[in-house]
């Protein structure tokens, strides 16, 4: 439903950013705990984001399996609806419904940051917030990620200049 000027002036749509910074977050503890996780299942980055360990597929192993869905290759529409939107769209409406939900997304690529892609946190209603963690720095894999990409460049580099300076003596 389009509203007129004067409506719109009284009630106008907020900006992505703006949703993702009103938002009340949920401690991460609250939530690990709400879906059975204890103190030792986690490991913190903050008050709110935190790892899962890989210790916990034994913890639940004698509970029946869950259901996977797995949304990828969507091409996003003009307005940015993607692959995170369906993502937090799928799994709010199955909490709707009464089920038991958890979501996981993967850290963005630093595409978002150049401006080359979507924000990669959703956008409107549905999304990852603090976007702003999420793009930049998150956990601080994507910074593992390049220092051992730029040590192993440096490595394959430094053996190529020492092959070729050898070749070069002999």
């Amino acid at each position: 439903m389009m509203l007129s000027g004067s409506a719109q002036k009284n009630h106008p749509m907020k900006s992505t950013l703006e949703i993702a910074q009103a938002a009340r977050l949920q401690p991460i503890r609250a939530i690990a705990s709400s879906i059975g996780l204890g103190e030792d299942d986690i490991e913190y980055y903050g008050k709110y984001k935190a790892k899962i360990h890989l210790d916990v597929l034994k913890k639940f192993a004698s509970r029946p399996q869950g259901q996977l869905i797995v949304v990828t290759a969507i091409t996003p529409t003009p307005l940015g609806e993607g692959k995170t939107v369906t993502t937090i769209g799928i799994s709010q409406g199955l909490q709707k419904i009464g089920k038991r939900v958890v979501t996981t997304l993967r850290q963005p690529s630093m595409g978002p940051v150049f401006g080359i892609k979507g924000g990669a946190a959703g956008g409107g209603f549905s999304q990852v917030v603090p976007m702003e963690d999420l793009n930049l720095h998150f956990t601080g894999d994507i910074h593992a990620v390049g220092a051992a990409h730029n040590l192993l460049s440096a490595m394959i580099d430094n053996h190529f200049h020492r092959v070729a300076s050898a070749s070069v003596r002999a």
